[in-house]
């Protein structure tokens, strides 16, 4: 095999070993893995307001962020209309000791 093919292999190999994660591949969504990690109850979220009107929650944690498209018991987005298009609203950037650069 010539060097570049095992090189390529190898590569390929570390590729699909960053995919496993704990648990058998499962990763709790509900921790924050960041530099100040913690549960994600303990950020603050927001709502934005999306160009169609639709609201989504947002959390700010400084360095990241979440998003994720808020909706009813049934299923469907919310559209509360609560404030204008592009527009985010609550303290999402609360939570986190960490300044925003932006």
């Amino acid at each position: 095999m010539t060097f570049v093919g095992k090189i390529t292999i190898l590569s390929a190999v570390l590729a699909l070993s960053a995919c496993e994660g704990p648990i058998g591949g499962l990763v709790d969504k509900t921790l924050d893995r960041g530099i100040d990690a913690k549960s994600l109850t303990q950020l603050q979220a927001g709502i934005w307001i999306d160009p169609n009107g639709c609201d989504h929650w947002i959390i700010d944690d400084g360095i990241e962020g979440y998003l994720s498209q808020r909706l009813s018991r049934d299923g469907k987005p919310v559209c509360s209309g609560k404030a204008m298009s592009n527009t985010a609203i609550g303290g999402f950037k609360s939570g986190s000791n960490i300044r925003d650069s932006i």
